[in-house]
C-alpha cells in the first residue's frame, strides 16, 4: 500500500484544508487559539514519540525555549524570515538533543523524566540572568518575511497561521511515516524489553537517543511558531517548569493514538484555559486540573480514544 494514501495522512490533509478555508470564517482571537494549539500540539507531538518509547519528559520547555530563542537571533542577527527562523530553531533545538542525548538515553523512568527538568530550569536560569539574552523581559519577535514578503497587521498573522498549517502537516506526516518505519516500530520493543532488542542486533541507547532527538525537533518548532504568534520570547512562558507541565498534561489529555490526537489535545486545552480565565480567573487551574481528573477517569487513552469507540461502534 502506498504510504501517502493511507487513511492517517489523509486524515490529516483533510484537516489542513479544513483548518485553511476556515482562516475567512473564524475571528482573530480564534485563529490566536489555533495558533498557540499548533505551537503546543507540536512539542506534545514531540512527547507522544517519547511516550510510545516508555519515556516521559518533564522539562520539553528547554528544546521549546531553544527553538523560540535559535529564531529570534536568526531574525536579529542574520535575516527575517520565518522558514530560516524556523531552521534556527530546529538547528539549535536539535543540536542541544544531540549532545544532550549521550547522556539521556543512559536513564529510564523518573531519572530521565527530572534530568530533563534539571536542564530545562539551567537553561531558564541562564536565560533570566544574562542581559544580552533579555533577561526576564525577555526579546520581542517582528513580523517575519515570507520569501522577501512583508506582511503587516491582521495579514500578518494570517501569514503565520498559514505557514502554521503547511509546517504542522509536514511534520506531522513525517512523524506518522517514521512511527511506521522499522526505526519507529522500535519504540514498543524498547519500552518492553530492551534486552531482547539488544539481542537482536539493535542499540537501545541509540534508538532512545534518536527518538529524543525527533521530539526535540517538534518542541523547537512549537517553539519558533509560539514566538512567531505572541511576538515576545522570554524564559516564564518559554523555559519554566510549569511549561513543561502543560506539555505532560496536554499529552496526556490527547492520548497516544495518532498522531493528530496531540493538536486536538492541544485546542482542548487551549478552549478550555481561555475560558475558564475569562469567566473565572482565580479558579482557571482548579478548572483545568478539574478537566484532567475527568479525563483520565472517564477517558483513561485520552481524547483520541473517543475517535476509536466511535471507528469501532461503526464497524459494528
Amino acid at each position: 500500500m502506498n504510504r501517502l494514501a493511507d487513511r492517517t495522512v489523509i486524515g490529516l490533509s483533510i484537516a489542513a484544508v479544513v483548518l485553511a478555508v476556515l482562516a475567512a470564517l473564524i475571528p482573530n482571537w480564534m485563529l490566536f487559539i489555533f495558533l498557540q494549539s499548533f505551537a503546543r500540539g507540536a512539542v506534545a507531538l514531540g512527547l507522544l514519540v517519547l511516550w510510545r518509547t516508555g519515556l516521559i519528559s518533564f522539562g520539553h520547555a528547554l528544546y521549546f525555549a531553544a527553538g523560540a530563542y535559535g529564531a529570534v537571533f536568526m531574525q536579529r542577527m542574520i535575516v527575517n524570515d520565518a522558514v530560516a527562523m524556523v531552521a534556527a530553531g530546529l538547528i539549535a533545538s536539535g543540536v542541544l538533543a544531540f549532545l544532550l542525548g549521550f547522556l539521556l538515553r543512559q536513564y529510564r523512568g523518573i531519572f530521565f523524566a527530572l534530568l530533563n527538568m534539571a536542564f530545562s530550569m539551567v537553561l531558564w536560569g541562564l536565560l533570566a540572568k544574562t542581559e544580552a539574552l533579555g533577561s526576564t523581559d525577555g526579546l520581542s519577535i517582528a513580523a517575519p518575511r515570507f520569501f522577501g514578503m512583508v506582511f503587516a497587521g491582521d495579514q500578518s498573522k494570517l501569514a503565520i497561521y498559514f505557514f502554521a498549517i503547511v509546517l504542522t502537516w509536514l511534520f506531522s506526516v513525517a512523524v506518522h511515516l517514521y512511527m511506521k518505519s522499522t526505526l519507529g516500530a522500535m519504540s514498543t520493543a524498547v519500552r518492553e524489553n530492551e534486552i531482547r532488542l539488544e539481542y537482536l542486533g539493535y542499540s537501545a541507547h541509540r534508538a532512545v537517543h534518536v527518538k529524543y532527538v525527533i521530539s526535540a525537533l517538534l518542541a523547537g518548532f512549537g517553539g519558533v511558531l509560539m514566538g512567531m504568534t505572541v511576538g515576545i520570547v522570554d524564559p516564564d512562558s518559554m523555559a519554566y517548569w510549569t511549561v513543561s507541565g502543560e506539555f505532560v498534561f496536554i499529552t496526556i489529555l490527547s492520548g497516544t493514538g495518532n498522531v493528530a490526537a496531540p493538536y486536538i489535545g492541544a485546542s482542548a486545552f487551549e478552549i478550555i484555559r481561555s475560558l475558564a480565565f475569562q469567566y473565572s480567573p482565580k479558579l482557571w487551574q482548579l478548572i483545568m486540573g478539574g478537566a484532567l481528573l475527568l479525563i483520565i477517569m472517564f477517558l483513561p487513552n485520552g481524547l483520541w480514544s473517543v475517535m476509536a469507540r466511535l471507528r469501532k461502534a461503526r464497524a459494528s
